[in-house]
């Protein structure tokens, strides 16, 4: 049976997470909405998990000899095809491909260099995806796919700003990077002395990066963004070590995330939040998670009010009209599939 958490949220409008049962206790980080009856997600000790029935029931589709892998993000485009990013030093960091469904993967990427960590990874379309790592001799690396990720290359760094001292990504939820229309693609940071938004307009070979008035530290930065359309997105984040704290840990882009307005604490996200993403039936809905609780905002990000204080850590949204969905993520098996 699956449990129903009810909420009150902001604007009068009720939302809850209907949690399903997965039969699982993995960390799900990794999670992908293809609609209200198809998700993924995917977690530790390799597992992967499907449902293509609205969580009444979840299939371990796991790829065989993974158990050692931690799969972070991973990107669906129906309930046959996915790609699953496994994380973590050197030939930790893999890609996985299915086309049917998860009975068979295909390793379509491992990296070999010890010194890059891949975070997460976004497709723009079923074709072209990027996936990003931590700096590699004092720049972010991405690679890059043209064929639904089948087969990926290292790109240039040419393009690249240089990272700062102790910048990175956070791997929390799959959504540091983030893909748009055509060519675009943002990725945030933390970990240095400020956070940062990096943004391309042409499939990753060049970046600009603008700074955040979002706090940065050891443990903290961006966690994860989340665009409408090309010019208008939120961040949100703050410090995993302090997760019932949200300082400077919201903001809001109107133009491409050249610039970014923090939300004043009186109206942001009241704990650190790690997940991020647009609702598909209101242009300005965006829904954040975290350890802490579940938030909506029904203004674009400008004020947020907590409808959930359970634990997730990702959260995704699909679909269009009656098959338009979102689900949540998280610790212990949890998954939820937002009621509305």
């Amino acid at each position: 049976m699956s449990q129903v958490i009810p909420a009150q949220a902001h604007g009068g409008s009720s939302y809850r997470w209907e949690l399903t049962p997965t039969g699982s206790t993995a960390q799900f980080r990794g999670l992908a909405a293809v609609s209200k009856d198809v998700a993924w997600v995917g977690g530790t000790a390799g597992t992967v998990l499907r449902t293509v029935d609205g969580g009444k029931h979840w299939q371990n589709v796991s790829p065989a000899g993974a158990e050692a892998l931690q799969f972070r993000d991973v990107e669906a485009f129906d309930a046959k095809r996915a790609v699953a990013l496994s994380i973590g030093n050197g030939e930790d960091s893999r890609v996985y491909r299915t086309a049917d469904g998860g009975k068979s993967w295909t390793e379509t990427f491992r990296n070999t260099d010890a010194n890059a960590f891949y975070d997460c990874f976004a497709f723009n379309d079923d074709k072209h995806g990027l996936a990003m790592s931590d700096p590699v001799d004092g720049k972010f690396r991405i690679a890059a796919t043209s064929d639904g990720g089948k087969s990926w290359k290292v790109q240039p760094t040419d393009g690249m700003p240089a990272a700062l001292t102790g910048e990175f990504g956070f791997a929390a939820s799959g959504t540091c990077l983030v893909a748009g229309p055509g060519r675009t693609a943002w990725f945030a940071t933390g970990g240095g002395d400020r956070p940062r938004v990096f943004r391309t307009i042409d499939g990753g070979r060049h970046w600009k990066v603008s700074d955040s008035p979002m706090a940065s530290g050891e443990a903290a930065g961006i966690f994860s963004l989340a665009f409408r359309n090309p010019l208008f997105g939120v961040a949100v984040g703050g410090d995993f070590e302090k997760p019932t704290e949200a300082v400077q840990a919201a903001s809001i882009t109107y133009d491409g995330g050249r610039t970014w307005k923090l939300v004043p604490a009186d109206k942001a996200p009241k704990g650190y939040r790690s997940g991020s993403h647009f609702v598909p039936w209101s242009p300005s809905t965006v829904l954040a998670v975290g350890p802490s609780g579940s938030d909506v905002s029904v203004d674009g990000g400008r004020s947020w009010k907590q409808f959930y204080d359970g634990s997730f850590d990702s959260v995704e949204c699909a679909g269009h009209g009656f098959q338009a969905g979102c689900w949540a993520s998280g610790a212990n098996g949890a998954v939820g599939r937002l009621m509305h």
